[in-house]
């Protein structure tokens, strides 16, 4: 059945302008992207097909070129405009965290977080630097690989603390398994970034860890 022929408040479109997008699939958000199916399915058929193949919207919106034409229904044109609608969302978080205090809006700043390092494959470790007004000065990623004691430096993060002249600092990594839960060395590391900081006297806000959710250690009272 076309989707012309749905009942109206279960068309994409028009139960996303009654009940805001939020209401709506990860199946129904790409199909108002794709806006048109092919022979024998809706678009909301091929999206829920996309998705079932690649592994889900994550997998989908950081597959490659090669990866995302492999999919019927889908080609080079959509996967531009696709890659147009990701960096448009990444600039438009980033524009919003650099108005005022980054920190007053602590979902802003996870929903940042998660689009700058959602999808790497592997483990990287960045940080936000703020000045006394919690402004955002800079976004940094430091180091790369397997994070742990051994692999980010204190030294090195003070380094480009100085650099910026930072009066506070976020650190975030991912972790590309999906599970965000804070491991033992994830906790061994904050504790003693937050050390290093207290010395030069700058604030060590939050240390929030990314997966398919957003951990917070500071909502955890892990700090």
């Amino acid at each position: 059945m076309a989707i012309t022929d749905w009942a109206a408040e279960d068309r994409p479109r028009e139960k996303l302008l009654q009940r805001g997008a939020e209401a709506l699939t990860d199946a129904e958000l790409l199909a108002i992207f794709l806006r048109t199916g092919i022979k024998g399915k809706s678009a909301v058929d091929l999206a829920r097909e996309l998705l079932n193949e690649t592994g889900g919207l994550s997998a989908l919106l950081s597959a490659d070129e090669d990866r995302f034409c492999q999919s019927k229904g889908v080609g080079q044109a959509k996967y531009v405009q696709l890659q147009a609608v990701v960096e448009m969302s990444r600039r438009y978080l980033d524009e919003k965290i650099h108005r005022g205090d980054a920190m007053s809006s602590v979902n802003d700043v996870k929903r940042y977080l998660q689009s700058r390092l959602q999808h790497y494959p592997f483990e990287v470790f960045s940080c936000l630097f703020l000045d006394n007004k919690h402004r955002v000065i800079e976004y940094e990623e430091l180091f790369r690989g397997t994070i742990d004691s051994a692999s980010v430096h204190p030294r090195e993060v003070v380094r480009r603390v100085l650099h910026h002249n930072a009066a506070a600092i976020v650190l975030a990594h991912n972790h590309p398994s999906g599970v965000a839960e804070p491991s033992e060395s994830d906790k061994a590391i904050t504790q003693k970034l937050q050390q290093a900081l207290q010395l030069i006297e700058v604030r060590l806000l939050d240390h929030f860890i990314i997966g398919d959710d957003v951990i917070s250690f500071a909502e955890r009272g892990m700090m």
